[in-house]
C-alpha cells in the first residue's frame, strides 16, 4: 500500500494497514454475530451485556439485521 508516508522502521504502515483490515474484519464478525443471537431469541439488553454495550446502543446499530 503506497501513502506517501515515510516508513522509517519498516513496519509502522504495514502495521495500521493491518490494523484497519482487522477493524472491517471484525465489525462484519460483530453484525453476524448479532444477526445469529436475535434469531436465537437473545434480547437487545442480552447482546449489548455480551458486547460490553448498552442495549441501546446495539439496538441503534443494528436494529436493521435482526
Amino acid at each position: 500500500m503506497e501513502t506517501g508516508i515515510r516508513d522509517d522502521d519498516g513496519n509502522v504502515v504495514h502495521e495500521l494497514a493491518a490494523v484497519a483490515q482487522a477493524k472491517v474484519e471484525l465489525a462484519r464478525r460483530e453484525e453476524v454475530a448479532v444477526r445469529r443471537g436475535r434469531h436465537a431469541g437473545l434480547s437487545w439488553a442480552e447482546i449489548g451485556t455480551l458486547l460490553g454495550v448498552t442495549r441501546q446502543t446495539i439496538h441503534r446499530k443494528y436494529r436493521g439485521v435482526g
